[in-house]
């Protein structure tokens, strides 16, 4: 008996292998100087050279030696034919080899119908298995003509590609029948392996030809250009080239290195593949290090500023301070600065005007409407179609990191479910962090310090206290009536002529053709409607010209009556007669300063007061400030003390269709309801604006000079303004103040006295109100009070 390892060996099988231990070299002598049958059986563990009787398989198989071959190392080449299958009863130890007791069993042929089932299916299998395995040299006509189920059952165990434990299982199982539906049964799990890697296989090749293919297409295409003399360099070396070259801080340069390496090893037409793409296309995009050449010169700055603008000195001066502290400071933080005025000042052209004076590129954004965290910092590279925000497309459009970056309409932002744009724009605009400013898309810092940011607005209320913390705020007032004169003169009929292709021969205004526009067909605080109506003119006298080309025109006001039609506006309102219960009061809107009439009516009934004109809560406040105040003076007003018992009092502020709100309006209905009660006119004259308070206190308001302004648009030259207002005074032009007559007030009492055409009986010169002085109340002692 002869141990062998690594291979199992079936009846009926030709098998040669090398003999080389000394004991099987002993077991081989031994058999040939005999019969030359040698006991076969595989042991446990191949690696164990001298194994034990307990280490070797106990069933396996007498074979006939057929061939031997002594090589000149020593060991000994041996074929054998395995003959039968055969348990070990007995293993002994001769003279240094294995002698085994064998029992053999002999199971005779039985053609039922069954085995004869069985053989068919496991030829049908084995056919299949052949033709699927490819490293199986077996050709499935040896078994063919095969009639014994046991030499036909141990044929196909040994072609099989199993483990050694599996074929000895099967070299087990004596039963020729038993046998072949094991095999059966294994050939099935072998078919559907089989079957599966083919799958697999035909998949991978499928995509290695794909990818054999693009490979030989895009060599042959670098062989092409190469021969066209287009440059030997690949596109991932010049990807590489323009990485090192950009200018990116060490951690962006890593990042930028491990994505091109990603790229290089992803096919070129996957998905991935144009998602990494594009990211670098982005990294590479984005200006790291290319600076505008920045213009410190304050005198050329201020040349352009007065060039493009007129008035707007807090502006300007401003600038000029942000180019004076450059020249003094080398790298200096950049600037974030607020313009909150009304439409069509000239916020946005400023804008333009501070980049083209510094010498910097010039980008704007606009964030009216905007409601998606999204748009500033933008998407995650996890989604289909993601793009950095809106932040770094401008950058990139900049193309140089210090450019004037305008912000436009920061107010009119809004948040919902996916986010707050205004919660984004912190870091954005805050000079201590923007310089690690962290898009979602580039997924890196980025530094903002360099980039002079400017915001507009229109009113500030509606932009976050935070955000309004970050910025400089400065405002721009409407324009006087002679400023917009000059800015029609020097910038806007200029720019209309050009628009229209009109010559200065062919189209000139006057000075009171200008006024005429300004007063009849436009009230605004800025001058974008002037623009409009000159606009306007001049397509008509465009018009004449092409049917005339001899036509000229110098407008006068009466001319301008002729071009533009019916007027729009009538200044008329200091020439109507005073009435009873109306007063002319002055606000403050996102447009600028307007006129606000507010009319009140008494009527019979109980005491109910009635406010109308869409006021919001805070003037509907005031108006009850207003009432409780008039109740209180009574007696000075001339009225008796229960006058509310037996009246209703009915508050109107026309437009009914326009929102309105705020407390400065409170003087204003005190007056109304005061004239009303009283029967005393209120001067028309006369516009007004405060706060009241339930003592007749007059408090401070916002917006002095757009309610001036709009006081004297509308012809109204007396004003009645807050005592604590009279340093705001100082903003107001001083032709304007020139022009009209401001009272300070400090008490609802002085307010009467200047407002109403009569005075009031028994009016002192103070007007103080009356208190009854507090009972006197007896002390108590500190104990007393514990």
């Amino acid at each position: 008996m002869m141990p062998i390892r690594d291979v199992v060996i079936f009846p009926y099988m030709m098998t040669p292998f090398i003999v080389g231990r000394e004991s099987s070299v002993r077991a081989l002598e031994e058999a040939l100087a005999s019969d030359r049958k040698i006991f076969l059986a595989t042991q446990h563990d191949a690696s164990i050279d001298e194994p034990k009787p307990h280490e070797i398989y106990q069933v396996g198989t007498i074979a006939n030696i057929v061939q031997n071959l002594k090589l000149p190392d020593g060991n000994i080449k041996v074929l054998v034919e395995g003959v039968e299958r055969g348990k070990i009863l007995k293993l002994t130890n001769a003279e240094g080899y294995f002698e085994a007791e064998v029992r053999t069993v002999k199971y005779p042929a039985d053609p039922s119908k069954a085995l004869e089932s069985a053989m068919q299916r496991v030829h049908n299998l084995f056919d299949q298995y052949v033709k699927l395995c490819q490293s199986l040299n077996l050709e499935p006509v040896i078994i063919t003509g095969m009639s014994d189920p046991a030499k036909l059952s141990d044929t196909i165990a040994q072609n099989l590609q199993l483990s050694i434990e599996e074929k000895q299982e099967l070299l087990e199982i004596f039963d020729p029948a038993e046998r072949l539906n094991r095999i059966a049964d294994v050939l099935d799990i072998e078919i559907e392996k089989l079957n599966m890697d083919r799958t697999i296989q035909t998949r991978v090749k499928r995509q290695m030809e794909r990818a054999q293919k693009e490979y030989y297409l895009n060599e042959k295409i670098k062989a092409i250009q190469k021969e066209l003399g287009r440059g030997e360099k690949s596109e991932f070396d010049e990807l590489k080239k323009k990485i090192d070259t950009a200018g990116m801080p060490k951690d962006v340069h890593e990042k930028a290195i491990q994505e091109l390496k990603k790229l290089e090893a992803m096919p070129p037409m996957s998905a991935e593949s144009t998602v990494s793409r594009n990211y670098l296309d982005w990294l590479l995009a984005v200006p790291w290090k290319k600076k505008s050449k920045e213009i410190r010169n304050i005198e050329h700055a201020e040349k352009i500023l007065n060039q493009d603008h007129y008035g707007l000195e807090k502006i300007k001066d401003r600038i000029l301070e942000f180019l004076a502290v450059r020249q003094l400071v080398k790298n200096p933080k950049g600037s974030i600065l607020c313009f909150v005025g009304p439409p069509g000042v000239g916020k946005t052209s400023l804008g333009m005007s501070i980049a083209k004076a510094t010498g910097r590129k010039f980008v704007r954004m606009s964030l009216g409407g905007v409601r998606d965290e999204a748009e500033i910092r933008g998407h995650r590279r996890t989604y289909i179609g993601a793009l950095p925000g809106q932040i770094i497309q401008m950058m990139k459009k900049a193309g140089t990191k210090n450019p004037v970056f305008m912000l436009d309409e920061v107010d009119k932002m809004a948040s919902d479910f996916r986010g707050d744009p205004s919660a984004a724009l912190l870091e954005v605009l805050d000079p201590e962090q923007n310089w690690m400013f962290q898009d979602h898309y580039l997924d890196v810092e980025y530094d903002l310090s360099q980039v002079f940011f400017v915001a507009t607005a229109n009113v500030l209320h509606s932009i976050p206290a935070a955000l309004q913390d970050r910025m400089e705020v400065l405002r721009l007032h409407g324009y006087t009536e002679l400023e917009k004169v000059e800015i029609a003169k020097q910038f806007l009929v200029r720019k209309q002529r050009e628009a229209t292709g009109l010559t200065e021969k062919q189209l000139q205004f006057t000075d009171d053709a200008l006024r005429e526009i300004i007063k009849s067909y436009t009230r605004e605080a800025g001058v974008r409607n002037l623009e409009r109506e000159i606009g306007n003119i001049s397509r008509k006298v465009a018009r004449k010209v092409v049917k005339d080309s001899t036509y000229s025109a110098i407008l006068n006001a009466e001319k301008v009556n002729e071009f533009l039609g019916v007027t729009k506006f009538r200044d008329t309102l200091a020439n109507e007669k005073s009435e009873v219960g109306l007063v002319t009061g002055l606000a403050w809107t996102e447009v600028g300063g307007s006129i606000l009439s507010t009319e009140v009516a008494i009527v019979d009934g109980k005491g109910k007061l009635t406010i109308t004109g869409q006021l919001g809560d805070v003037m509907q406040e005031s108006a009850h400030a207003a009432m409780s105040y008039v109740r209180s003076r009574a007696v000075r007003l001339g009225i008796p003390k229960d006058f509310y018992r037996n009246v209703d009092i009915h508050i109107h502020v026309p437009e009914g269709a326009i929102p309105k709100d705020g407390p400065s309006a409170g003087i204003t209905m005190a007056t109304a309801i005061s004239s009303a009660l009283s029967k005393i006119p209120v001067r028309r004259d006369i516009a007004m604006t405060g706060e009241i308070t339930l003592r007749g206190k007059v408090l401070p308001i916002g917006g002095l000079k757009e309610k001036l302004l709009a006081a004297l648009r509308a012809g109204i030259k007396e004003a009645i303004i807050p005592k604590e207002n009279e340093k705001d005074l100082a903003e107001v032009p001083e032709n304007i103040r020139g022009q009209m007559k401001v009272h300070f007030v400090e008490n609802m009492d002085q307010v009467l006295k200047i407002a109403l055409e009569t005075p009031l009986p028994d009016f002192t010169e103070e007007g103080a109100q009356t208190i009854p002085a507090p009972a006197v109340q007896p002390e108590i002692s500190r104990e007393r009070y514990l």
